[in-house]
């Protein structure tokens, strides 16, 4: 008896979807680097430093395919038997290459991170007419993924 008194508008509330997908993937090669630049650090107190040319002073250094050279740097006590401290550090950067690295090469950076390409191998998927998803695994780079979804709508 309740059934009659429903409007028409609700007539057919029953909503069914279904949808599958699946997706391939092969990873291309990749690199990513970073230059690693120079750093040059001097301290000292009761000496004084020089590079050899100037009394009193710090080698500017020079810069030779975009890396620095500090020079030769000397550091002499202001008063022999008075206390002194002196320290120094200095961290070589990466050259620039003359030219573009060729695809698949790796430029002398010190810091690098590289990937081979994936290969396909046996990799496939397929989907069946019910809904039912195959996934063949392939070689090293590679990824599948299935995806079945069923929605059901009941509305009153």
């Amino acid at each position: 008896m309740l059934l009659m008194t429903a409007s028409a508008a609700n007539a057919g509330a029953l909503t069914h979807k279904i949808s599958s997908s699946v997706q391939l993937t092969v990873d291309a090669a990749a690199t990513n680097v970073t230059r690693l630049g120079s750093t040059f650090a001097i301290s000292g107190n009761g000496v004084d430093t020089t590079d050899g040319t100037t009394v009193n002073t710090i080698s500017t250094g020079a810069i030779t395919s975009g890396v620095y050279a500090p020079g030769t740097i000397a550091a002499t006590q202001n008063t022999a038997g008075n206390a002194f401290s002196f320290s120094q550090s200095y961290t070589q950067a990466d050259a620039i290459p003359a030219a573009a690295v060729t695809v698949g090469d790796v430029a002398n950076f010190g810091n690098i991170t590289s990937t081979t390409a994936g290969t396909a191998g046996s990799l496939a998927g397929t989907l069946g007419t019910t809904g039912a998803i195959t996934l063949t695994a392939g070689g090293a780079g590679t990824n599948a993924t299935g995806q079945f979804v069923s929605e059901l709508s009941i509305l009153h």
